[in-house]
């Protein structure tokens, strides 16, 4: 089960890949400024994965209209992460949770996706400006998406 409404977001530093090469991006950085919406996603280069992270691309803005940054996080490298997001014109921000330590700190842990090991299941959290969780949505298998309405209705409560 994912951390629940009205939990302190566990803080976190993962590397993502920005204009200059690697850089540390740490949540409580952004504290005060925008809210945060984080998408755990199971792996890059992958078909739902894919659709999710384009859809969004698509319709930044409106997540921009409700003062939220969107941030996706994967066990994938950010080598492999840029890649992706170069090939199919992914524009939100996506964090290397190579270790796995933030997918096990917002227990949303997928394990053995295909056999192949552990990833981070898809979910969705909305943190406020505050660093507390506003929304928290783990989708009971990796081919169902978050949903979005539901996402944006919490945001629309920040404002």
């Amino acid at each position: 089960m994912a951390l629940s409404i009205g939990t302190k977001a566990p803080d976190f530093t993962l590397k993502s890949m920005g204009a200059d090469g690697l850089e540390d991006l740490t949540l409580s950085s952004n504290a005060g400024k925008k809210n945060v919406v984080m998408l755990f996603f199971p792996l890059a280069f992958t078909g739902v994965c894919t659709q999710e992270m384009c859809d969004i691309t698509a319709g930044l803005r409106s997540y921009e209209d409700l003062n939220a940054e969107v941030w996706g996080i994967s066990v994938d490298s950010p080598f492999a992460q840029d890649a992706w997001a170069k090939k199919e014109r992914i524009n939100i921000r996506l964090l290397s949770d190579l270790n796995k330590t933030v997918t096990a700190a917002y227990d949303v842990v997928f394990p053995m996706l295909a056999g192949i090991g552990d990833t981070s299941a898809r979910a969705a959290f909305v943190i406020d400006k505050a660093g507390v969780i506003q929304y928290s949505e783990k989708t009971p298998s990796p081919k169902e998406l978050p949903d979005f309405a539901k996402v944006k209705s919490a945001l629309e409560k920040l404002l």
